[in-house]
């Protein structure tokens, strides 16, 4: 034997002793592709535990998107009944307002007429009065007749009905000091709530009634309604009374409930949808206009098909489960996910039948897939 030869192996030796890490851990998953995308095999399946798809009942839930509106019973319009000029401004949209605060002032010559017809007629009762005292006075000693008498009682009659209506008519137009004409009148809240609506800005005109939208709009916000689009299929699912979950985007883990008062019974000829509206009492963070899901939940159980949660995997906008078609071979298929029930378990509304066998974890199927 050479000594090269003899070096040889000596050196194979060697390496024969030495130990590979790699040798200690398990042998990797090897996935093998079959003729579609959708079909993959495993060469160590026991790696994805295996969940039958079961029948459980619940009871069934519908979810749409609705909108927070005012009860519109609890909408109050605040108008002037005097025209004028708007020269101050105490409040402004979105404020809260307590009922008989000050809102704003007008400038109005309907005030100032008004003032002038109410010392006109009641310099007019004073004089009539005057004059009936003095035909009393005649007529008890002979001096009028008793006509001339009726005359002058009529006359002071009169003149308190004038003076009793120019009083009316201030208090109409918001005049609540009669001993300080002015032609400035405050216009004050007339229920507690905040201002949904303001149609009025600094030095703004201020119209009659019949021509001029309201000023102000205040809502009372402490009930409000949930106002949603139902399509006219899942209508026969919902009824008056019936309880909903109202989940809010802007507070994902703030929920509250409410009831259905009303399902209008006119449908929406374009979209053929009906609106169904839900009483919530405000718990303080709700805000008109606000975008929040509605989740109907049905008084009767139902049968549908479950699978663990984990089994299920978002890809692309759509739900995927891979069944198990034995020796280590999968196929992914697009199922309808729907309600979460208690102990981890998911209803699948399509896609599945029962006795179906799934991998419980789907997501770590689907990363080995795409390694």
């Amino acid at each position: 034997m050479t000594a090269a030869a003899a070096a040889l192996i000596l050196l194979t030796g060697c390496d024969a002793k030495k130990s590979d890490p790699k040798d200690e851990a398990p042998p990797p998953t090897t996935i093998v592709s079959a003729t579609s995308v959708n079909n993959v095999k495993v060469d160590h399946p026991e790696q994805f535990p295996l969940a039958t798809v079961q029948t459980q009942m619940a009871a069934s839930s519908m979810s749409v998107t609705g909108q927070v509106q005012p009860d519109v019973t609890k909408v109050i319009p605040v108008i002037s009944l005097a025209s004028g000029r708007i020269v101050a401004i105490y409040a402004h949209i979105g404020d809260l307002v307590h009922k008989g605060q000050r809102l704003f002032t007008v400038q109005s010559n309907d005030i100032e007429q008004a003032y002038s017809d109410y010392r006109k007629a009641v310099a007019d009762e004073k004089l009539a009065k005057v004059q009936l005292d003095r035909a009393k006075l005649l007529y008890s000693k002979g001096a009028i007749s008793q006509s001339a008498l009726e005359i002058a009682q009529d006359t002071e009659d009169k003149a308190v009905v004038d003076v009793e209506a120019a009083k009316e008519h201030l208090k109409v137009l918001g005049a609540t000091d009669l001993n300080q004409p002015s032609g400035a009148i405050n216009v004050y809240s007339p229920a507690t709530g905040v201002i949904i609506e303001q149609n009025i800005t600094q030095a703004s005109g201020v119209k009659t009634l019949d021509n001029s939208p309201n000023l102000f709009t205040i809502a009372n916000i402490e009930d409000v309604w949930i106002v949603c689009d139902v399509y006219e299929n899942n209508l026969a699912n919902l009824s008056t009374g019936q309880t909903a979950t109202i989940h809010f985007n802007a507070f994902p883990d703030k929920d509250v409930t409410g009831r259905i008062s009303e399902i209008d019974p006119i449908l929406d000829p374009t979209i053929r949808t009906a609106k169904v509206r839900v009483q919530v009492r405000n718990p303080g963070y709700m805000k008109i206009g606000m975008f929040v899901t509605a989740t109907f939940r049905s008084q009767k159980q139902e049968a549908h098909l479950v699978v663990p949660a984990t089994a299920i995997v978002h890809l692309h906008d759509q739900d995927f489960v891979y069944s198990s078609g034995g020796g280590g071979t999968f196929t992914r298929i697009a199922v309808t996910s729907g309600d979460m029930l208690p102990g981890g378990m998911q209803v699948v509304k399509s896609g599945l039948s029962q006795g179906q066998q799934v991998a419980v974890n789907a997501l770590e199927l689907q990363s080995t897939v795409t390694q």
